[in-house]
């Protein structure tokens, strides 16, 4: 299993400069956790890029399916009290907004509260920082 940052789902709905590197990742076939909110980021994302109209609508009509899709797969790290309480801690140590201190949360719940080593795919400097910090392997750019 390998944790992914909503910055790294999304290369593989929509093309982007990362999206041939995140289909090697997902090529391996571990299985995907994420946040619970991961889900709700992405379309939070593509609905953005439909309304700054980046894309043709059927190119994200087709994205949307695609999320769904993978949704459907996920082991998705539920919110709770530990989790929270990891987060709050995470924003102590680490320069880290809240939904960032959220991601880097579920990524040490989904490692079974140990890091070191497990993979953490993210494309956002400042997390992939703190999960570095962490101990994870953080796969990125």
């Amino acid at each position: 299993m390998k944790y992914w940052d909503t910055s790294a789902i999304l290369p593989l709905l929509v093309e982007e400069r990362a999206s041939n590197l995140v289909r090697r990742f997902f090529q391996d076939r571990a299985r995907i956790a994420v946040w619970w909110g991961t889900e709700l980021e992405c379309a939070s994302a593509l609905s953005r890029i439909e309304r700054e109209a980046s894309l043709p609508s059927e190119v994200l009509g087709s994205a949307f399916a695609h999320l769904h899709q993978l949704a459907a797969s996920w082991v998705v790290i539920q919110p709770g009290e530990k989790l929270l309480e990891t987060a709050i801690r995470l924003i102590r140590v680490h320069p880290l907004r809240g939904a960032d201190a959220l991601q880097l949360a579920a990524g040490i719940v989904a490692s079974g509260h140990r890091p070191k080593g497990f993979d953490f795919i993210c494309f956002d400097k400042r997390l992939a920082a703190a999960a570095q910090r962490e101990g994870f392997n953080v796969l990125s750019g």
